[in-house]
């Protein structure tokens, strides 16, 4: 019986030790924070997506949707590991939550990658890239 008690004591205290040195962890990856800062109108909201090449422009690694406040939104992509993305940010008005475009294929509503660049045509990864390394990082895009 004592055997069984010191079993279950010892069982119940591994867990909480792991447990305790889950929490205190820190997960891997920086947060990376976006700010639209130019956003014209209160109306709607703004979408950002977070690409890699390979998806680029595809179904995108984490999106998030960010309200509008004083011109500005901002949203936060946590726990991003190392590597090289891009950014697509585009502004809602009509919160139908896509991107709407004219029967020419102009769009009908603000949009901008990371790094600013202007493109005469849809987005590109190449121009729009930028390198995630070992520190948090804070971009601002521009419509």
């Amino acid at each position: 019986m004592n055997h069984l008690i010191l079993t279950v004591t010892l069982l119940f205290s591994s867990t909480l030790c792991i447990q305790s040195q889950t929490a205190t962890t820190k997960p891997e990856g920086i947060n990376l924070t976006v700010s639209v800062v130019n956003v014209l109108s209160v109306k709607g909201t703004v979408g950002f997506a977070l690409f890699d090449k390979e998806n680029f422009m595809k179904a995108p690694i984490q999106a998030k949707t960010g309200t509008i406040k004083n011109g500005k939104s901002t949203v936060v992509f946590k726990n991003i590991p190392k590597g090289v993305y891009a950014i697509i940010s585009y502004h809602d008005e009509n919160n139908n939550k896509r991107m709407d475009f004219f029967e020419n294929g102009m769009p009908k509503e603000s949009y901008g990658t990371s790094n600013n660049v202007i493109n005469f045509g849809p987005p590109d990864f190449e121009t729009s890239k930028f390198v995630v390394a070992d520190k948090d990082l804070t971009l601002e895009i521009k419509f």
